[in-house]
């Protein structure tokens, strides 16, 4: 309750000054791993605004293509090479990129299992090779993290014997397929690891072989409510959002 009242404050002098006369529908396309922190986000913003605000979300590469392919939205919260990439396709207004939270990769493993040690790159490699199975995202869905597991175990030398045992997921939580018992540990980013009741977080990647992402915010070209969509944009910046991701495994961008 403490919490909430907070945001409900430090939102309402966010967006004070940017209210408009009559309330604006603002559609939001976020990359999952950070779904969480709008969802957590919004009530408060729509209740200060009057505005409404519909989420959906992909991987990476999956809302590109969606944009792309000329799908209307309002506010986009992707990978800034994504974001960068649509500025420059005209379909994100240039100069509108804001940077929000930074996220790496962690371990997971069932509630209740032994946590293997990851402490170093060579323990990290050496539970790779004895875990039964391994589960990540797909790298075929274009999602960051699976992408960057496929490389990284080739980078390890252990590519082939990982991709025998590997247990793909095309999006949502990799950590759902631990906790069901289909994969015995789970490579995620660790801002999709917190919420999922019954998974573990054995800890982050070792700093040498960590990926950190980033997560920026742009807007829309063809936005019909502006002054709404950059609002809730500011919204995602303020210091009890940042209080907010730390609370979801993420760092926000200082």
């Amino acid at each position: 309750m403490k919490l909430h009242m907070s945001v409900l404050t430090i939102l309402a002098a966010a967006v004070l000054t940017q209210t408009p006369a009559s309330a604006a529908e603002i559609k939001v396309l976020t990359a999952g791993a950070y779904k969480q922190v709008v969802l957590a986000l919004v009530p408060a913003f729509e209740q200060q605004t009057g505005h409404k605000v519909s989420v959906d979300n992909g991987t990476a590469g999956e809302l590109q293509k969606r944009i792309d392919g000329g799908e209307a939205f309002d506010v986009a919260v992707i990978s800034p090479v994504v974001v960068d990439a649509l500025i420059d396709k005209g379909r994100i207004v240039r100069g509108s990129r804001h940077d929000l939270a930074t996220v790496g990769v962690g371990v997971v493993v069932k509630e209740g299992t032994p946590k293997p040690d990851i402490g170093s790159v060579e323990a990290f490699k050496q539970a790779m090779l004895a875990a039964k199975s391994i589960a990540y995202i797909d790298p075929k869905s274009g999602g960051t993290t699976g992408i960057y597991i496929e490389k990284l175990m080739e980078r390890l030398g252990i590519g082939d014997a990982v991709r025998a045992k590997a247990k793909l997921k095309m999006g949502g939580y990799v950590a759902d397929l631990v906790v069901s018992g289909e994969a015995e540990i789970g490579l995620h980013q660790i801002s999709e690891i917190v919420p999922v009741k019954g998974a573990v977080l054995v800890g982050p990647l070792p700093k040498e072989i960590q990926n950190i992402t980033t997560y920026s915010a742009g807007l829309s070209t063809t936005t019909r409510s502006q002054d709404a969509a950059q609002a809730l944009i500011k919204a995602f910046s303020s210091p009890e959002a940042a209080k907010l991701l730390k609370s979801k495994g993420m760092e926000p961008v200082t």
